[in-house]
């Protein structure tokens, strides 16, 4: 595995599966969330009081490739790096691998941006400041 700015270990549960005994794909889409949000809190940025703010972090596209299955009862590692796209524009490089063995299970590039009350595309200065993407 590569070096990631951060890293969560997850569990896949038993209703996450598909009848052939593998996660179903709407679900990574899960992982990669849980993680991106795990990732903001671990920056002192939580997602919640964002919004609460009018600071709305919205996914405008997702693009993800499946390399491998998880099944029920594995253990994996989602991690993420992020990058500044664009001026108000982010993205998330993020990848899941089993952890029994370090495989790529699935990979993903997930763009967002902010927008503020009036639904327009604004980046905050506290999350320009944060993420250290002046």
């Amino acid at each position: 595995m590569k070096n990631f700015q951060f890293q969560i270990e997850l569990d896949v549960r038993d209703y996450e599966c598909d009848m052939q005994g593998i996660v179903n794909n709407s679900v990574y889409q899960n992982y990669f969330e849980h993680t991106r949000h795990k990732y903001l809190k671990s920056i002192c940025l939580d997602f919640s009081t964002l919004t609460e703010k009018k600071i709305n972090l919205i996914v405008i596209r997702v693009e993800i490739d499946y390399k491998g299955s998880l099944r029920s009862g594995d253990s994996f590692i989602s991690s993420l790096n992020m990058t500044r796209v664009s001026p108000l524009r982010f993205g998330f490089e993020q990848f899941i691998y089993r952890k029994s063995d370090n495989v790529l299970m699935t990979k993903a590039f997930v763009i967002g941006t902010s927008v503020n009350a009036k639904g327009r595309p604004q980046l905050p200065e506290e999350l320009i400041k944060v993420l250290g993407m002046e």
